[in-house]
């Protein structure tokens, strides 16, 4: 974890605020059992996590897409080419909004601005090296080059609101089943010792 004790207590208060701002139909469904603590968070979004990003078009359409993104010190980091549609729009739109969705188990999902920065100035060092961390191993010395010679721009989101859910517990997830509008716990199958 990158985060420090401050980074945390940020974290904890945006998710404390987004969750008591909440409507009743999103309250229904993320109840405080099955939201996380910004511990729990940092913990789980070590490493790259793919997001789906959504910007606006300039007649106010949403366009989403998927990036690698990287949690740092409390807020989702990615980055993609100056001459992008996603960071051209983010350059005079920075209205966003992300969702990290690996399965029905876990959702993180934040809206904010996006804050801009070149990956090669001093400000994207930590977003770089977040990169390289992961992609070096699975792609050699060539991400690296690849990396210098792109003409690349970090964003890092300011969120305004951040929601979290999850269901299972710390043994792994227990996958839910969904039923209609509603979400519902999976059938605990008694194990077969408990038969005996």
């Amino acid at each position: 974890m990158r985060e420090t004790p401050d980074d945390l207590a940020r974290l904890q208060q945006l998710l404390d605020r987004s969750a008591a701002g909440a409507g009743p139909h999103l309250r229904g469904i993320i109840t405080d059992e099955r939201r996380l603590s910004a511990e729990r968070v940092c913990q789980i979004l070590h490493g790259m996590r793919l997001l789906v990003v959504a910007t606006v078009t300039a007649d106010g359409r949403p366009l989403a897409g998927p990036v690698d993104g990287y949690f740092l010190h409390g807020s989702f980091h990615f980055s993609s080419g100056r001459d992008s549609v996603r960071m051209r729009h983010l350059a005079v739109r920075p209205a966003v909004s992300a969702s990290h969705l690996p399965g029905e188990e876990l959702a993180v999902t934040v809206h904010g601005r996006a804050e801009l920065f070149d990956l090669s100035a001093p400000e994207g060092s930590e977003l770089r090296q977040a990169m390289l961390d992961y992609y070096l191993p699975r792609q050699g010395p060539e991400f690296e080059t690849w990396l210098d010679e792109a003409d690349a721009i970090g964003a890092r989101i300011a969120a305004e609101k951040m929601f979290t859910f999850r269901v299972g517990d710390e043994r792994g997830p227990d996958l839910c089943r969904v039923r209609g509008c509603a979400l519902w716990p999976s059938p605990t199958k008694p194990s077969r010792r408990s038969r005996l």
